[in-house]
């Protein structure tokens, strides 16, 4: 089978950044996490310019916390347009991808979460034949996110596990699988207690349908900051919170 590369004509992206970053406290009292510098670049434009760099022309942004913020993004960089999530501080993160249901859905997709730290804009070179999570490996025991492959196709998304590939934060779908997700947040929002969810465990309950697979990449590549311990270990100029 032939293998589809990533063309900037039929792809487009979709950046969750509507979170509060609670856990990178003082820093994101107030600066949302993605605008947070590393090196002097915010984290979420290491994201846009690794985007970019293989012409990816339509990117979406998902705002919620502080989102006004965003906006010097779209005079900065072309094709950005910002999205609302009106829902962020009292829903989990599959309010983001309802906030994005009028765009999801047509054209192949890479969903990003908005704060990693894109060090090699080369990971995004990707000639790809099915939807993917991109992962790392771990070694031994795991208590993240966490997926689970037979014969190269995923077959279940949980937490935990033992030598297994984790979550890292960008996903690539076919225009098809990225219908089928934004139906199952559809349906996922008619249900009670829908506002506990992450959007992965919808594509959990639709893996049957779809075919997913994990696209292995290295801390070398892509950094997932979640703490300002962490933060202080890559940037020195913050030892002094």
């Amino acid at each position: 089978m032939e293998r589809r590369k990533i063309h900037p004509s039929m792809d487009m992206a979709i950046l969750l950044a509507a979170g509060t970053g609670m856990r990178m406290r003082p820093i994101t009292l107030k600066t949302p996490k993605p605008l947070v510098k590393v090196h002097g670049l915010p984290l979420i434009e290491t994201v846009i310019q690794g985007l970019l760099h293989v012409s990816i022309k339509e990117i979406y942004i998902v705002v919620g916390y502080l989102g006004e913020q965003f906006q010097y993004l779209t005079k900065k960089y072309p094709g950005i347009t910002l999205l609302q999530n009106e829902e962020y501080s009292y829903k989990n993160n599959i309010s983001s991808i309802f906030a994005a249901r009028d765009v999801l859905g047509k054209a192949n997709t890479f969903i990003c979460e908005g704060d990693l730290l894109i060090k090699d804009f080369s990971l995004f070179e990707i000639p790809v034949e099915h939807s993917f999570y991109m992962g790392k490996w771990v070694n031994g025991p795991s208590h993240d996110w966490s997926f689970r492959l037979e014969n190269g196709r995923m077959t279940k998304i949980t937490t935990g596990g033992e030598d297994v590939f984790n979550m890292a934060g960008i996903s690539y779908w076919t225009k098809e699988d990225a219908l089928a997700i934004k139906e199952g947040v559809l349906t996922a929002y008619t249900h009670p207690e829908h506002e506990s969810l992450y959007w992965d465990q919808v594509v959990d309950t639709i893996l049957d349908k779809i075919h997913v697979m994990v696209y292995p990449v290295t801390d070398e590549q892509l950094v997932e900051i979640d703490t300002v311990k962490e933060l202080q270990t890559i940037d020195s100029s913050y030892y002094s919170l």
